[in-house]
């Protein structure tokens, strides 16, 4: 497993990182979660990706029990902020009271006294932006987030964040966490290049396109049962990439992933992780050897050859215009 540094910062990631969106503590029983981590542990993945939100708060305390004896100071745990925990009219945003109150919910649940990344699950109209900015620096100086992070922000959005930062001596962000794959590229055009002006990364989540990039799902044909296209809790979110277009021409990838020696799963993270200002991709499983498989993209370098074909395969179906943003429903 390689790692990267995140931003300009001294953080290391593993450029693999595992998430559990959709998975711990609802889609899978908690045995199957902790061997999905005990498996990313014995790969070498070192950074592992949750949020507060995620199945109602509960995958956070799965992960939390997964990871405990582990040595702390080998993994880096990352949550977020910002989507409704509760009913409470405080319950949800980037307020003051909800980050801190959040903060020390998440360390509960995740058996922490610290986590190593807090995000900013998306960007909030209704608090002002310095009394966001403020908490989550008074969170660093406390020692109970190690850096922050924003999660699906646009660059202007970013740009005013770093602005305060400067202004006010704040801690400053390191990273970005969007939906990136080989056919969603919408930060290419305009969060990209800031990122990379500025010392950003990208932690990308989505890589595999919620698994329409696994081959799996084909043109004309009902999805598999047991697939997160017949999951409720996912199903609303794939629906996009579940045209008969683009899935007959992920089909034509097939014989460009083979060719390089790769599964199409494995080509698609790997994809990925040839952009420079990326510098993890996030992995979701059901089963251990889901981990096993997709980890074997870590290193793998694509030629311009591969990359052109696919591009030439993908087409018109590649979305890149910045006035696309992830589905505001979704909470990954």
């Amino acid at each position: 497993m390689q790692h990267r540094y995140l931003g300009r910062s001294g953080l290391k990631v593993s450029e693999i990182a595992y998430g559990n969106w959709l998975t711990h503590g609802s889609q899978v029983e908690e045995e199957a979660a902790l061997a999905c981590v005990a498996a990313a542990l014995d790969e070498g993945i070192t950074t592992f990706d949750t949020a507060d939100v995620y199945a109602e708060t509960r995958a956070e305390s799965v992960l939390g029990r997964a990871l405990q004896g582990q040595k702390r100071e080998s993994i880096e745990i990352c949550t977020k902020v910002f989507w409704p925990t509760g009913r409470g009219a405080n319950e949800s945003g980037l307020s003051r009271k909800h980050i801190m109150e959040s903060a020390h919910a998440s360390l509960r649940r995740l058996q922490t006294d610290h986590v190593d990344l807090y995000q900013a699950h998306r960007y909030d109209h209704s608090t002002p932006l310095e009394e966001t900015m403020r908490a989550f620096d008074d969170l660093v100086r406390q020692g109970k987030a190690l850096y922050i992070g924003v999660s699906e922000w646009r660059a202007e959005e970013i740009a005013a964040a770093l602005k305060i930062a400067a202004e006010l001596g704040l801690d400053r962000i390191i990273s970005n966490q969007p939906q990136y794959n080989m056919i969603w590229r919408v930060i290419e055009a305009e969060v990209v290049p800031l990122c990379e002006q500025e010392g950003i990364s990208q932690i990308v989540w989505s890589p595999i396109a919620q698994g329409a990039l696994t081959g799996k799902y084909l043109p004309g044909a009902t999805p598999p049962v047991g697939s997160r296209a017949t999951d409720e809790r996912g199903s609303g979110f794939i629906t996009h990439y579940l045209t008969d277009e683009i899935l007959s021409r992920v089909q034509q990838l097939r014989s460009v992933a083979e060719a390089a020696g790769l599964t199409l799963p494995q080509m698609a993270v790997a994809w990925t992780l040839q952009n420079p200002n990326v510098a993890a991709a996030i992995i979701g499983a059901t089963r251990p050897e889901q981990v096993r498989e997709n980890v074997k993209a870590s290193g793998v370098r694509l030629g311009p050859e591969v990359m052109a074909q696919i591009d030439a395969i993908l087409g018109d179906q590649i979305v890149s215009d910045p006035a696309h943003t992830a589905s505001p429903r979704s909470r990954s």
